[in-house]
């Protein structure tokens, strides 16, 4: 294991511990009242979501896909829910691929880099939207996913070459897009697929995109959570459940099962990602339709 990966790796615990401590204080400086215990469905969901994730699915449209089917989340705290109660399965995730995949420091270090910064914009922009705004915005994202994994299951998607590493222009253009890429993830839009199809189509090999989407999205997703947490604009039920079944979830994946046939799951997610992307896309039809306070009559 490369010192860069020795760092990364001694970064991302103190994050996350760094993460749950700031929470814990944040939460209990509020004192609102409202009940944290997640129950039983919201830690299934982590368990289930971050299981599939873990093996390259992603989690943040099939979550999304759940909690607008079983109405548990209002669809303006889906965002923050989902970035919040991610980060730390995601940075389990990453702990075991960064130690255990070999990519180029200086890549791996400045794409993660990216995404931090592009997510710390985005959170602080995406938790000051009002709702048809996210609405909008996660049910088009949640149909970009489900062509994603069409183009995925269709074999269209770039297969990669057998590059570890990135240099000069390349380089640079990869940065700029995890930058964007971590910005979207404020917003709902998982990072896996689309930074896969980055690296493959930069000639990387798959593989190598493991350690970089994942490294990406245990860094930034914490920098996120904490800012929708700190605006509570997440729901603390949904987000804890999801880390609480979230962490087994990824380590059976990881360390146990470690692959599955995973062409006849995606074109399920299709189908549940797309039911997810037209019932947001129609709540925010129904929203901007309804008439405003102005327009009632008196």
């Amino acid at each position: 294991m490369s010192l860069a990966a020795q760092v990364l790796l001694g970064l991302l615990a103190a994050l996350a511990l760094f993460y749950i401590w700031r929470w814990v204080a944040i939460e209990r400086a509020r004192k609102s009242g409202e009940p944290r215990a997640p129950g039983i469905v919201r830690p299934a969901i982590g368990f289930v979501t971050n299981f599939f994730d873990t093996l390259g699915v992603g989690s943040f449209a099939p979550t999304t896909a759940i909690f607008k089917l079983l109405k548990l989340v209002p669809d303006e705290k889906i965002p923050g829910s989902l970035n919040s109660g991610h980060a730390l399965p995601t940075v389990a995730q990453a702990l075991i691929f960064i130690a255990a995949v070999t990519v180029d420091p200086l890549t791996l270090v400045l794409m993660v880099a990216a995404a931090v910064v592009g997510a710390f914009f985005g959170a602080g922009i995406v938790s000051r939207l009002p709702r048809r705004a996210i609405q909008v915005g996660m049910g088009v994202a949640l149909a970009i996913a489900a062509l994603l994994y069409v183009l995925a299951n269709l074999g269209l998607i770039p297969a990669g070459g057998d590059a570890v590493a990135l240099r000069g222009g390349v380089l640079i253009f990869a940065v700029a897009v995890n930058l964007v890429l971590g910005a979207l993830m404020t917003l709902g839009v998982g990072l896996y697929a689309p930074c896969l199809i980055l690296v493959s189509m930069l000639g990387m090999n798959p593989i190598a995109a493991f350690p970089i989407m994942m490294g990406s999205c245990a860094f930034l997703m914490p920098v996120a959570g904490l800012r929708f947490v700190k605006a509570a604009t997440y729901d603390a039920r949904a987000a804890i459940g999801l880390a609480i079944g979230g962490i087994p979830g990824v380590l059976i994946a990881a360390l146990i099962v470690k692959s599955l046939p995973m062409e006849t799951l995606r074109w399920l997610v299709v189908v549940v990602v797309l039911y997810a992307a037209i019932a947001m896309l129609n709540a925010a039809r129904k929203s901007s339709a309804a008439p405003t306070d102005s327009t009632k009559p008196g």
